[in-house]
C-alpha cells in the first residue's frame, strides 16, 4: 500500500512539475518576442534625430527634403508642407518652421503638421553655438512629439570632425491612444563626411551615446549604442548601427540597423531569435 501511495504521490508531482515548466517556458515565449521597448525607443532615435535634420536644412535655407508630394515649387524655399521664418532681430535667434495646421504628406513619406522653433545663438558650423529645439502642436503621423532638444558644437575633435553634444527630454504621444513615450538620451554627433561642401545631401554623422525611458505600455528601459548609429543625410534613417535594449525586468534586446541600406527596417535580436521591425 505505501508503495502505491508512492507512486501515485510521485505521479502527481511529477505531472505539476510539467504544467509548471510547460506554463513558465509559454511565458518566456512570449515575453522574448516582446520588440515593444525596441520599437518605442527606435521611434523616438529616429523622431528626435529626424527634428534636427529638419531644423540644419532650414537653416540653411531650404527644406527641399521635406517638401509635399503636391509642390510644384522645384527649389523647395517654401514648400507645400512647411514655410520657415528666420528672426535674426532677437536674441537669441527664432527660426520655425510651420507645417500647417493640418495633416501634409511629405516628401519622405511622413504627415506632418505643427510647428518646430530652434532658438539659436551662433551658427550650427560655429564652435560654441548652441540650438535648442522645441514644439507646437507638433505632430508626425499623428504622434504629438513634445519636449526639449539642445545641440552644442564643441568644435573639431583630433580627427578633424566636428562633434555636437546633444541633449533630449522628450514625449511622444502616439496616435490612437497608443500610449506615451518618454525618452531622455545624451548623445555625441560627429560629422565625418560633408562638413567642406554646402550640400546637405553629402552629410554623414556617426552618433554615440545613451538614453533611458519608458516605452507606451509604461514599462522602463535603458539603452546604450554599441555600434555607432550611421545617419546620411540623403536617407531619412540610420543606415548602420546597433543599440542594446535593456527593459525593466526583461531580457537584453538589440537593434541593428543594418549594413548601410537606406531602407525603413531594422532587426530586434532577443536570446538569439531575430524579429524585423519596420521605423516609422
Amino acid at each position: 500500500m505505501k508503495t502505491k501511495k508512492m507512486m501515485t504521490y510521485l505521479m502527481v508531482a511529477a505531472t505539476v512539475g510539467i504544467l509548471f515548466t510547460s506554463c513558465r517556458k509559454t511565458k518566456d515565449d512570449v515575453t522574448d518576442k516582446d520588440t515593444s521597448a525596441a520599437g518605442d525607443h527606435a521611434l523616438a532615435e529616429g523622431t528626435y534625430n529626424d527634428v534636427h535634420n529638419i531644423a540644419d536644412e532650414a537653416a540653411s535655407g531650404s527644406v527641399a527634403s521635406y517638401m509635399g508630394t503636391n509642390s510644384s515649387n522645384e527649389k523647395g524655399m517654401l514648400s507645400a508642407c512647411a514655410t520657415f521664418t528666420n528672426d535674426t532681430t532677437v536674441n537669441p535667434h527664432l527660426l520655425t518652421i510651420n507645417f500647417g495646421a493640418t495633416n501634409c504628406m511629405c516628401a519622405d513619406g511622413r504627415y506632418r503638421r505643427g510647428q518646430i522653433n530652434v532658438s539659436y545663438v551662433g551658427h550650427y558650423r560655429d564652435s560654441a553655438s548652441t540650438h535648442t529645439i522645441t514644439f507646437t502642436n507638433y505632430f508626425v503621423n499623428d504622434n504629438q512629439v513634445m519636449g526639449t532638444k539642445t545641440v552644442v558644437n564643441n568644435g573639431h575633435n583630433g580627427s578633424g570632425h566636428l562633434v555636437f553634444t546633444i541633449t533630449v527630454n522628450g514625449t511622444i504621444v502616439k496616435a490612437n491612444n497608443g500610449g506615451t513615450i518618454t525618452w531622455v538620451s545624451n548623445r555625441t554627433r560627429e560629422w565625418i563626411q560633408g562638413e567642406s561642401t554646402l550640400t546637405r545631401n553629402d552629410d554623414v554623422y556617426l552618433i554615440n551615446g545613451t538614453a533611458s525611458g519608458t516605452n507606451a505600455h509604461g514599462n522602463q528601459f535603458t539603452a546604450t549604442i554599441i555600434t555607432p548609429l550611421r545617419r546620411e543625410v540623403s536617407c531619412h534613417e540610420f543606415v548602420s548601427g546597433v543599440v542594446q535594449i535593456v527593459p525593466s525586468g526583461k531580457p537584453t534586446r538589440t537593434i541593428d540597423y543594418g549594413n548601410g541600406a537606406c531602407d525603413d527596417q531594422a532587426t530586434v535580436t532577443i536570446n538569439g531569435n531575430v524579429y524585423t521591425i519596420t521605423l516609422h
